[in-house]
């Protein structure tokens, strides 16, 4: 329980280290440009760390099925959190003082994150989960330098875009915890725990990761199904 704890705080205090360098860091562009590498970081801590062993050493002999409704399951979850809060995405770039709704949507994309964290030590292979771990953390580093600029070019004052961005912090060391316990009350849904969690990281990495034009909910699903299909002929061949 005692790594577990550290982990999540080395997991949210990634995203309170990238909050305090924000303040320092005149700009945007110094964080962005590293959020490419840290797509790959955790594209990679996903699939290895999540997906892979979803299917391959905690499922029966169908255990790829329930693996690849885990993945979609995790990215309709975030699909469906995005909709009902208002403008989750645009938030991020128009903040206004005392807006509740900015919180919400930083827990939207930083939750999952401490989730997957949490999920990842029910495969009982403490290397596995602190590989994961240890992506999420950093790629944390420069998404907490990222959101202070917005915050503050929006009129918010240093104290509370401080406060906001600490709070992120804390929301995933929350999710690391609820995690690990909801595997530990049930590991028998731990296969299709593990793939849920690597599907909510797919999407925000295709989501709010990767840089690109234009951003489309369709363009997430066929990255996820082009990656079931692997997955697919991979259990199967």
């Amino acid at each position: 329980m005692q790594t577990v704890i550290l982990t999540s705080l080395l997991v949210g205090g990634a995203t309170m280290l990238g909050a305090v360098l924000g303040f320092f860091i005149k700009g945007r562009s110094s964080g962005e440009y590293m959020m490419p590498f840290c797509a790959g970081v955790m594209l990679c801590a996903a699939v290895i760390g999540l997906i892979v062993p979803s299917y391959k050493d905690f499922s029966s002999s169908y255990g790829i099925i329930i693996t690849v409704v885990g993945v979609f399951a995790g990215a309709l979850f975030l699909t469906f959190i995005e909709r009902i809060v208002p403008g989750v995405d645009s938030l991020i770039g128009n903040v206004r003082d005392g807006s509740a709704l900015f919180v919400i949507a930083i827990a939207v994309h930083n939750f999952p994150e401490g989730l997957a964290a949490g999920v990842s030590f029910g495969t009982g292979s403490l290397k596995s989960a602190l590989f994961i771990a240890s992506g999420i953390a950093l790629q944390n580093i420069p998404e907490g330098m990222v959101i202070i600029a917005p915050m503050l070019k929006n009129g918010l004052s240093r104290k509370k875009t401080l406060f906001y961005a600490l709070l992120t912090g804390v929301i995933e060391i929350i999710g690391t915890l609820i995690g690990y316990f909801l595997i530990g009350v049930a590991s028998a849904i731990l296969p299709f725990a593990l793939a849920f969690a690597g599907g909510t990281m797919l999407y925000v990495i295709n989501n709010e990761m990767i840089p690109r034009g234009s951003k489309t909910e369709l363009g997430t699903y066929l990255l996820l199904l082009g990656f079931a299909v692997m997955l697919i002929l991979d259990a199967v061949l």
